[in-house]
């Protein structure tokens, strides 16, 4: 299997870091990175149209040369196809809650991140747009305050006492946020104390670049 790939970028940071995981605890997903070098436009090029019309990143490649680019579709699809040290829970009910809590944070808070990276500092080359940026900032503050809340038990991750694809998805966020120097955490300390905590976990420093 291929993976391609572009370190920084939120969605390849967080399959990175479930690969990462995976062979943390002991099963190696055997997979293949290739960068595709976005500041470049190649992801715009013909050669990897042919894998995603839509030009994003990542991309599994399987070995029947299907393609699959969405990150949470490219997880579960590891989930379901290697469950050997798997990493979403078995059981129907927590399951639910772990998928749950990684498309809040995905959809409330790391969409809002990148939105406010590519409107002050896109590296992409997007124009400043001070009013988009500034929405992004107003519309995360829920979804962050929900976070901190939950982190008030003194849990060590976003789910308890083990990582889990919310913490991947956060991270992937929060480096991307690090990239270009800026900050949206104000004056939650339990998610600063989380930060530090995931930047040093062994998934965090084989993959996180900032």
């Amino acid at each position: 299997m291929i993976l391609y790939t572009v370190p920084i970028a939120p969605d390849p940071t967080k399959v990175m870091l479930y690969i990462a995981e995976r062979q943390i605890r002991g099963f190696n997903l055997g997979i293949k990175e290739i960068v595709v070098n976005t500041v470049k436009g190649k992801h715009k090029e013909a050669e990897h149209l042919t894998r995603n019309p839509f030009g994003t990143l990542p991309v599994l490649e399987l070995e029947d040369e299907t393609f699959i680019f969405e990150s949470l579709s490219i997880i579960q699809y590891f989930e379901e196809c290697f469950p050997e040290k798997a990493l979403l829970p078995k059981k129907a009910k927590e399951r639910a809650k772990a998928l749950e809590l990684e498309r809040i944070t995905d959809l409330r808070i790391l969409n809002e991140m990148a939105r406010y990276v590519h409107a002050t500092k896109s590296p992409l080359g997007f124009p400043n747009n001070p009013e988009k940026a500034s929405e992004a900032k107003t519309r995360i503050q829920p979804a962050l305050d929900y976070l901190e809340c939950s982190l008030m038990d003194e849990r060590d991750f976003l789910m308890g006492d083990a990582v889990s694809l919310a913490d991947f998805t956060l991270a992937s966020g929060c480096q991307f946020l690090r990239f270009i120097k800026a900050d949206l955490f104000g004056n939650r300390p339990k998610l600063r104390s989380w930060d530090e905590r995931f930047r040093n976990s062994k998934s965090g420093r084989l993959v996180l670049k900032c």
